[in-house]
């Protein structure tokens, strides 16, 4: 029997300091061994008790939960789960801890939000963070890429429906960094990420590369160097329209858990684009998704999986290949000359909704 991930829990509250143990040590395979009641207490617990995982506060007096991640990430490399409130300005902090290295996050629960939602999904995260190869930090400032004077209105030359889950928020700014601004085709990303922080979220790739990111609106046309992300507790799916290609959105009940899920919209690019859909499924954690893919390649479109070596959690990527889902393993680094090379209009070829296969 192996033995239980060791994890320490800080935050400023005691109440938090009390229902957080309690949760998660419901699984078996954890074990609370200890607390900390500010950043100060945290380095020195870690030093002592060896946790494999952190719970982190971010709000918290003295040495405040940025700083307390920085130290962390910098001595220890030990994986960190923040546990952030909900709202803007929590939203806001927690993209920056994404940024520093934070391999998750787990918005504190509310009113609204049954106790076990929130405990599942903390369980979920630290078994996923206990077994991850680390997150790259990104520059605390990111550098604000100049975008080009004007952008064109063409129709994709093909629609890329990438689905990710931890360590996505790092993994997708640098893979969108990677790509020009005239990058011909257009991409939609369901990031496993509740509302409030989508939106932070999409502005925080926007800029940082040269395409034009934002969050998704029904509506929304799809276009040559567009990227829509699909907003928290929204379903987003593609759809071929008469006069042109878009994305729509509703509220229908969670999939795998999940809203937005990536087998949502997986199976929208594979009824609407045949061909012209390629379906990417990313790092992180369970199997959303990998259904999906397999309808993708049965309607003849293209589909990758990013490989395990360059994955944070290799968990949806794992499924699709062990399914035969995947038609290709492509690392980080060369994800973005394979979608170039995919994406690059064939000569003679028309885009736009005529292209497509079938009617959405």
């Amino acid at each position: 029997m192996k033995p239980p991930i060791r994890v320490l829990v800080v935050d400023d509250s005691a109440m938090m300091r009390k229902l957080i143990p309690q949760m998660i040590q419901k699984d078996k395979e954890i074990e609370v061994v200890g607390t900390a009641i500010n950043g100060n207490f945290a380095l020195r617990k870690i030093e002592e008790l060896r946790p494999h995982v952190i719970t982190l506060d971010l709000e918290m007096p003295g040495l405040n939960g940025i700083e307390t991640l920085k130290q962390i990430m910098r001595t220890h490399k030990t994986p960190v789960i923040v546990v952030s409130s909900y709202s803007t300005e929590g939203a806001s902090i927690t993209m920056k801890a994404l940024g520093l290295g934070a391999v998750d996050f787990v918005a504190k629960p509310t009113d609204l939000q049954p106790i076990s939602e929130v405990e599942q999904e903390l369980i979920a995260k630290i078994k996923a963070a206990a077994t991850s190869k680390g997150v790259c930090a990104l520059p605390e400032t990111p550098v604000k890429v100049r975008k080009t004077a004007s952008f064109s209105n063409k129709p994709a030359s093909k629609v890329i429906a990438i689905g990710i889950s931890t360590g996505g928020p790092n993994t997708l700014q640098y893979l969108l960094s990677q790509l020009p601004g005239d990058f011909p085709g257009s991409i939609v990303i369901v990031q496993h990420m509740p509302e409030n922080f989508t939106r932070m979220f999409a502005q925080r790739l926007d800029d940082s590369c040269a395409l034009r990111v934002r969050e998704a609106q029904s509506g929304d046309l799809l276009l040559a160097g567009r990227v829509l992300i699909a907003p928290g507790n929204h379903h987003v799916r593609v759809r071929q329209m008469r006069l042109a290609d878009v994305v729509s959105l509703s509220n229908d009940e969670k999939v795998n858990g999940h809203r937005p899920s990536v087998n949502v919209l997986f199976h929208s690019l594979a009824k609407g684009f045949g061909a012209r859909g390629v379906a990417l499924l990313m790092t992180g954690m369970g199997d959303d998704g990998v259904e999906g893919m397999g309808a993708v390649r049965d309607a003849g479109g293209t589909t990758i999986a990013q490989s395990e070596e360059s994955c944070v959690v290799y968990g949806m990527p794992r499924v699709a290949i062990q399914r035969g889902y995947a038609q290709s393993a492509v690392s980080l680094e060369a994800l973005a000359p394979t979608l170039q090379a995919l994406c690059a209009p064939e000569r003679g070829a028309s885009t736009g909704a005529s292209a497509g296969t079938n009617s959405g």
